[in-house]
């Protein structure tokens, strides 16, 4: 098997497992621990603005390689397997029928809150400093 082969699909199974989330987010029996961890994970996925811009040479993609996928792991770890089947199934069925996945206006507020935070602090740290 190709590595490109192999990446492509470890891709869309994380493309994948990040609308699970979106579903499993919803779902009533999801519990709130993992509900928490990925209504955070699910705004940040889908959101069109990155924490760490990508522009930034080689950590503008840690995020996409290595912090989403992790997260993404780790909240599908803490569900229960049976709303894991249930929500991959709806969410293969929503990427059959739109084709693409669904965008966060919240997740991107999350990230310029984020950043404006950064920026404050990080102005009020520089105006302390003798």
């Amino acid at each position: 098997m190709a590595v490109s082969y192999r990446m492509k699909a470890w891709a869309q199974r994380v493309k994948r497992d990040g609308v699970t989330l979106w579903f499993a987010g919803k779902h009533p029996r999801t519990p709130w621990y993992a509900k928490a961890l990925g209504v955070f994970v699910v705004a940040y996925a889908l959101s069109p603005i990155d924490l760490i811009p990508d522009f930034i040479p080689v950590l503008g993609y840690v995020d996409d390689i290595l912090l989403l996928p992790g997260l993404i792991w780790l909240t599908i770890r803490l569900l229960p397997p049976e709303i894991v089947a249930e929500c991959r199934t709806q969410a293969d069925e929503w990427i059959q029928a739109k084709g693409s996945k669904p965008s966060s206006r919240a997740g991107a507020a999350l990230i310029i809150t984020l950043w404006l935070a950064m920026g404050a602090a990080a102005w009020l740290w520089f105006k302390s400093r003798p």
